[in-house]
């Protein structure tokens, strides 16, 4: 019996060993395309240990592109990059915001990089220059903008302070969707970022109003904002702050059988949080894969509902509706889960 207790006992400490292992993350795939939003808190917050703990994670998701956020010694990031086969980094700015791009040159084609919003009237909306790189993965184009909103406020938005936080980041939600709507009308458009504001308040003091209203725009982390606290992307407030934005040109993509968005829960390979939030960021990546095949599905069937009791059906805005084709939807059932689904026409 005490034999038995120890090997169960050991094959325990194995598991744990295992799961705690930064190697054993994954999330890209040959067939998708993905893009992975990551503030990682200063880079380095822990000067090596970060380093190469970065390296890892970056190397362990496989994903096509990171749009960062934070990043302080430049140096030490292009060092990491450069021992990670296939993978470069790209910095533009007129006065360094800490954004950063990193993307895997063996499977997307870099067509631009710039800055926008960069002159002095865009500054107070942002503190932050957005970053936008323009690509094709598998020969299909794609534009992604990266953010950092400015941060803090009081969850009230007073349109006539000019210094109101939340005002701020109104006022660069409002610039980003005019950007896009001018500039990329009908491209295949990913806003990513740490927004530093939640998508569910209501609508009086919600940042995120001009583009929850729009048809055109998916805010695709929503049922992560929707769902339990534990998945967040800032669980120490906890509150999730960072968002992924499509444009209607990605809405099929997205609602084909492999594509998904998730909270990637790092801390969960580290032995805790703490381990996680010392060494690395206190905030988690959020990573979008898209399924970028020639094939239009038709109608999204999810399988295996039928043993899920369905809650409600919400919008974009948390609004509970009736199944409705050719908009994007939220299926919340009992067991926690939440779906989402297009139904096309």
């Amino acid at each position: 019996m005490k034999t038995f207790l120890t090997s169960l006992l050991l094959i325990c400490f194995i598991n744990q060993i295992i799961a705690q292992n930064l190697s054993n993350l994954s999330f890209g795939t040959d067939s998708t395309f993905e893009v992975v939003s990551w503030n990682i808190e200063w880079f380095p917050k822990n000067g090596q240990t970060t380093a190469d703990s970065v390296k890892t994670i970056i190397q362990s998701l496989a994903a096509d592109v990171y749009a960062l956020q934070e990043i302080d010694d430049t140096t030490l990031l292009k060092q990491v990059v450069s021992t990670i086969p296939g993978y470069e980094c790209y910095f533009k700015s007129d006065w360094f915001a800490g954004l950063a791009y990193v993307y895997n040159t063996n499977t997307v084609q870099i067509n631009a990089q710039y800055e926008i919003y960069t002159t002095q009237p865009y500054w107070n909306a942002f503190p932050r220059s957005p970053q936008v790189l323009e690509l094709t993965f598998m020969n299909k184009d794609y534009v992604i903008i990266d953010n950092h909103l400015k941060c803090c406020g009081d969850g009230i938005i007073d349109p006539n302070d000019a210094s109101d936080e939340e005002n701020r980041r109104l006022m660069a939600v409002n610039l980003l969707k005019t950007y896009t709507d001018s500039m990329f009308p009908n491209d295949r458009v990913i806003v990513v970022g740490d927004w530093n504001d939640i998508l569910t308040d209501p609508a009086a003091n919600n940042v995120f109003n001009s583009l929850l209203n729009a048809p055109d725009y998916w805010f695709v982390d929503f049922p992560i904002a929707l769902g339990n606290s534990a998945n967040f992307s800032y669980p120490t407030w906890p509150s999730h702050l960072d968002h992924i934005l499509i444009s209607d040109e990605l809405f099929a993509d997205f609602s084909k059988p492999n594509s998904m968005v998730a909270c990637i829960r790092v801390d969960d390979y580290m032995s805790s949080w703490s381990a996680y939030d010392n060494n690395i960021s206190d905030h988690r990546p959020v990573g979008l894969k898209l399924e970028v095949d020639s094939v239009i599905i038709s109608s999204i069937i999810e399988k295996n509902t039928e043993d899920k009791t369905l809650l409600r059906i919400v919008d974009v805005l948390g609004r509970e509706v009736q199944p409705t084709s050719n908009t994007p939807l939220f299926y919340i059932y009992e067991n926690g889960k939440v779906e989402k689904k297009i139904i096309f026409e």
